[in-house]
């Protein structure tokens, strides 16, 4: 069964098409990395699956159709990362981790022991304790984004969109907040979609890779499929040296000087 199932994606905004027929399957428990320059349609296409914005051609999460199904039944399945959460004044962390709780619960009702145990569970799990009483505005923007990626794993989704989930993050907190979200797809079958600027992350945790760029998909495939040096000259006009890496996915590393479209040792 695929958890992401779509066909001819297009999103436009202000008359003008971002994502241009975009057809993408992701299997249920898959961790499929989006990788592309800025203003790719990253963003755009996740906004698209999590029914933020309207879209036309046909799109299936986790079995729902975003632009029909309930806001409700939506977050009990699929929870958004953003990229920039809006953070309501005075609240603290741990009430925002709790509002990942609000779709599991019948309306007008308190938090169950069940509630309670997801929420102290994500606190211990992202190494949040210390912080729990803090109010969520005060915080770094490396700890607030351990907080909003906390709320959405206390949706308890089946589908997991990550928007730059360690873009703020050291390189300590990276590890630790990607090895968790691994950690819980591979116990719990999660599906996760992350958008990922640093490629060899997105090798090392994405079994298969997306390229975005202009809004459409031109590459998918396994890690060493997609990160050629000469596609990432292409797409990025930058110049980088792919190192193989057996059992851990291809390293990128970025080549001083400027990029003149071409490389000199490794094709398409």
């Amino acid at each position: 069964m695929n958890a992401v199932d779509c066909h001819g994606l297009s999103v436009a905004r202000g008359g003008k098409t971002v994502l241009h027929g975009v057809d993408l399957l992701v299997g249920q428990g898959e961790w499929v990395a989006l990788v592309g320059p800025n203003g790719g349609g990253k963003t755009t296409l996740l906004h698209a699956l999590a029914g933020l914005v309207p879209a036309t051609g046909r799109i299936r999460v986790g079995g729902l159709d975003p632009a029909h199904a309930g806001r409700r039944a939506m977050a009990r399945t699929v929870a958004l990362m953003p990229q920039r959460p809006v953070v309501p004044e005075g609240m603290t962390v741990a009430d925002l981790i709790r509002l990942g709780r609000t779709p599991h619960m019948p309306r007008f009702a308190t938090e169950s022991a069940h509630d309670r145990e997801v929420v102290e569970s994500v606190l211990d799990r992202l190494d949040l304790r210390g912080l729990a009483a803090r109010p969520a505005t005060e915080l770094s923007g490396g700890e607030l984004q351990r907080v909003v990626l906390g709320r959405a794993l206390a949706q308890e989704p089946k589908v997991l969109l990550l928007d730059e989930p360690t873009s703020a993050l050291d390189i300590g907190h990276q590890q630790h907040v990607l090895d968790l979200v691994e950690s819980m797809r591979a116990e719990n079958g999660l599906t996760v979609l992350a958008a990922m600027h640093d490629l060899t992350s997105a090798a090392l945790y994405g079994g298969r890779l997306v390229l975005l760029a202009d809004g459409r998909v031109v590459a998918d495939g396994t890690p060493r499929q997609v990160l050629t040096a000469r596609r990432i000259a292409d797409v990025y006009g930058a110049r980088v040296e792919v190192l193989d890496r057996p059992g851990s996915g291809p390293a990128i590393v970025p080549v001083r000087g400027s990029c003149s479209g071409r490389t000199e040792s490794e094709g398409s």
